[in-house]
């Protein structure tokens, strides 16, 4: 006698609901529930692009800066990004959209390939940015103090939206409360690996995923935290989404931009 159709229907419907990605079992459907932005509400969104293609997210902090995150820079074998700015669609026309060459990329010193540290990287267009309504600077947070627990937040971004690695071709948008510290660095999440200087929000369903990574975190108009590029798992609560915060970084940010200001200036 044959083994009992109910369990075999019941391992069917697992395997479609999951799925091996990077030879790990992770949930389907991983982005993972956001929708699409508004056309050109974010107007501070910028794409970091190689040879044409979406590579991480990133916005504009000053007419002639974009913070992203340091990771990005991991797979581009030296090569120097350009930023597309004023996009909603990565690949229609559109009035305000306009790719610009970067001049210089500064990673954070103390970056590494190996955790989450210091995951910020600073890139100087080659000309100041035209500002416009498709076109803005987003103000970063300097107040060195955390943002509430519960507090919702929004990131956005031309990331994956499925386990398949579709990537969309319009903005997407997401809202996500903020969790604590000590909930994020509990054994069964991230295991004590969440600095002072990172951040998370809740990832049950809703998520950040690849390509996301260098896009703003954004709480009350202000840029919070920057999307970190590190590797996890999407969608999946015991792994929130980890961000690097902006005001511990204030300093080093506005030192690099000066120096680098500085050195066009001089004769």
């Amino acid at each position: 006698m044959g083994p009992s159709p109910a369990p075999i229907l019941v391992l069917a419907l697992l395997l479609l609901l999951w799925a091996p990605v990077n030879g790990e079992w992770q949930p389907r459907g991983r982005i993972l529930r956001g929708s699409e932005a508004r056309p050109h509400l974010k107007p501070y969104m910028a794409s970091l692009q190689l040879d044409g293609q979406h590579v991480c997210g990133g916005f504009l902090i000053a007419e002639q800066w974009v913070l992203s995150a340091a990771h990005c820079t991991e797979e581009t074998d030296g090569k120097l990004f350009q930023v597309l700015l004023g996009a909603h669609s990565l690949t229609e026309p559109e009035p305000h959209k306009r790719l610009y060459q970067v001049r210089a990329q500064f990673p954070h010193n103390g970056s590494n390939v190996h955790n989450n540290k210091d995951d910020l990287l600073l890139l100087q267009l080659e000309e100041k940015a035209e500002l416009n309504s498709d076109v803005q600077v987003l103000p970063f947070q300097r107040e060195n103090r955390d943002v509430a627990v519960d507090t919702v937040c929004e990131v956005a971004g031309w990331g994956t939206i499925d386990h398949s690695g579709k990537r969309p071709d319009k903005l997407q948008q997401l809202q996500l409360p903020v969790i604590s510290r000590d909930v994020c660095n509990h054994r069964t999440r991230h295991d004590g690996t969440i600095t002072e200087n990172m951040m998370c929000t809740d990832s049950r369903r809703k998520d950040t995923c690849k390509g996301d990574s260098g896009g703003p975190l954004v709480c009350d108009g202000v840029a919070e935290g920057v999307v970190t590029a590190g590797s996890r798992v999407c969608g999946n609560y015991k792994k929130p989404a980890i961000y690097t915060r902006i005001a511990p970084y204030a300093e080093w940010i506005d030192s690099v931009m000066a120096s680098a200001d500085g050195e066009e200036d001089t004769p």
